[in-house]
């Protein structure tokens, strides 16, 4: 048996004069943060924007610290029985924050809401239930202590328990789902003050927080009596209120700021490797990406490295396959290069001599490394237009399991928390998953894809991650772009606090001087 070891200023300002909630106090923690929470559900999101602000009121079996090591959380430590058998011990005295003690039976009832088809209740099934892979059942064996049995080996389930917060058995049978979306009831350093729709998530210390895990200390309450999270999607108004002093920490920090927070008095730059590889779909199911060559041609006709320096300020890694180079199973693997003349030529030969027309979907906040993508592309012959989408109504276009494709190109990401291949290689790769925005269907992938996902032997597991990727790399069903750094502007006011490379903002230890 093994345990667990332990961009003016003024300009900006004039168009949001109102950042921060009226209520705040010269001692709240201030998020400028990109996006609202879709839900503060832990059970019914799949958005990692979503997740940072629930983590911050729930808390799991295991988290990880800002270097991605797993750790204890709510659990006292983690026993593999055998090869399909881990046992989680449950610290005694935590309490959710209606005051109710937390018990193993609340650690069941949660992963069975996750887990189970139809787990959530009148019919729903959780959209996080992939995350927990071939996992068959989950049984309290002592009043401290539960069981996860699974279906077949599954090396990565500690990897990916940090992702799965515990609720509350009672509270969510009383309150029903749509309460739940709107309310909260965690065991974590914050709990919920006020939810302001569209403008601010607002948390209060938890004084009863029985601490958070052991390994990251300090241990204890959280440092600050509240923390809002003020919702600021634009970038140059994000950047203006922490130039301003309005808000103390901000993400994704665009590139092309970097210098004017650094040569401000009381800010500076934090950064972190990211875990979110970037890529295009092409529309395998489409009118022209049907065929490797008009998909080769479009690998061909982007200049990463130049988008890279110019844009993203050095900040990232190109890839040619999904996995971030830090990641388990990442290979090197053969360049398209940058070579608009040979796409151009392979346009041709794919009877297109006179180019295409297409139009590529992006989010909001990646607008403009989008239309240096496009501008690109239409110099090669790929005539294209962008065209900006909200996340949920792209995520609906472009990633509705198994549906037909409808688009041509899609500007996306996905993040790889875990750093291993099974969360991010086979949601994106394998026929019709989750997340196979460009519609790619190869059996022989497939294959490898489960084989991996069950492997125990560490090497053997590692080559088939790498014949995945050279057949992606080969078939080229994305354009496989980088993995940026995770960027934050932060007040020199705000110590205790790191970023992680998970995109997680956790602030039960951030403190304002």
């Amino acid at each position: 048996m093994r345990t667990l070891p332990r961009l003016l200023l003024a300009t900006a300002l004039a168009a949001c004069p109102a950042l921060v909630p009226a209520a705040s106090s010269a001692a709240d923690l201030i998020v400028g943060f990109t996006l609202d929470a879709d839900t503060l559900d832990p059970a019914n999101h799949r958005k990692r924007e979503t997740e940072t602000i629930i983590r911050n009121m729930y808390d799991g079996l295991l988290t990880r610290d800002a270097n991605m090591l797993v750790v204890p959380e709510i659990a006292e430590s983690m026993t593999q029985v055998s090869a399909t058998e881990y046992d989680f011990k449950i610290r005694p005295g935590i309490r959710f924050h209606d005051g109710t003690e937390m018990t193993a039976e609340d650690v069941k009832f949660t992963l069975d809401r996750v887990v189970q088809d139809g787990g959530m209740g009148d019919g729903v099934t959780s959209p996080r239930q992939g995350l927990m892979g071939p996992v068959a059942s989950v049984e309290v064996t002592a009043p401290d202590t539960v069981r996860i049995t699974l279906k077949e080996p599954w090396p990565i389930l500690p990897a990916m328990l940090p992702n799965q917060q515990i609720v509350s058995k009672a509270w969510v049978e009383k309150t029903g789902n749509e309460g739940v979306a709107t309310a909260e009831n965690g065991t974590g350093p914050f709990k919920l003050a006020e939810w302001r729709k569209g403008d601010a998530v607002i948390l209060e210390r938890f004084d009863d927080y029985y601490g958070g895990a052991t390994d990251i200390a300090p241990v204890g309450p959280a440092c600050v009596d509240r923390v809002i999270f003020k919702i600021i999607p634009e970038s140059a108004s994000r950047v203006a209120a922490l130039l301003a002093g309005e808000v103390h920490i901000i993400n994704e920090l665009p590139a092309f700021s970097i210098g004017q927070v650094e040569a401000n008095e009381g800010t500076q730059v934090m950064t972190v490797n990211g875990t979110r590889s970037f890529f295009i779909a092409m529309n395998m199911q489409g009118e022209y990406f049907d065929d490797l060559k008009v998909r080769q041609a479009a690998a061909m006709a982007i200049d990463k490295q130049l988008i890279i320096d110019k844009i993203l300020a050095g900040n990232a890694a190109p890839i040619d396959g999904i996995l971030s180079p830090d990641a388990f199973g990442a290979s090197e693997l053969p360049h398209a290069g940058y070579d608009p003349e040979k796409a151009k030529a392979l346009l041709a030969e794919a009877g297109f001599p006179d180019g295409i027309d297409v139009t590529m979907d992006v989010e909001g906040a990646f607008k403009d490394t989008a239309e240096a993508v496009a501008s690109m592309l239409t110099k090669a012959g790929i005539r294209t237009t962008v065209a900006v989408g909200e996340g949920a109504q792209l995520s609906d276009k472009w990633r509705t399991k198994g549906a037909p494709k409808s688009g041509d190109m899609y500007f996306t990401s996905w993040g790889n928390g875990s750093l291993d291949p099974f969360d991010i290689f086979t949601p994106t790769h394998r026929t019709n998953d989750r997340g196979n925005s460009a519609g790619y269907a190869n059996p022989d992938l497939d294959a490898v894809l489960d084989a991996a996902a069950v492997e125990l032997d560490v090497e053997k597991r590692r080559a088939m991650y790498h014949d995945a990727e050279m057949m992606i790399n080969a078939d080229q069903p994305y354009v496989y772009l980088w993995v940026p750094q995770d960027i934050y502007g932060v007040s020199k006011r705000v110590t205790g606090w790191q970023p992680s490379a998970d995109s997680r903002i956790n602030l039960h230890d951030a403190c304002l001087n």
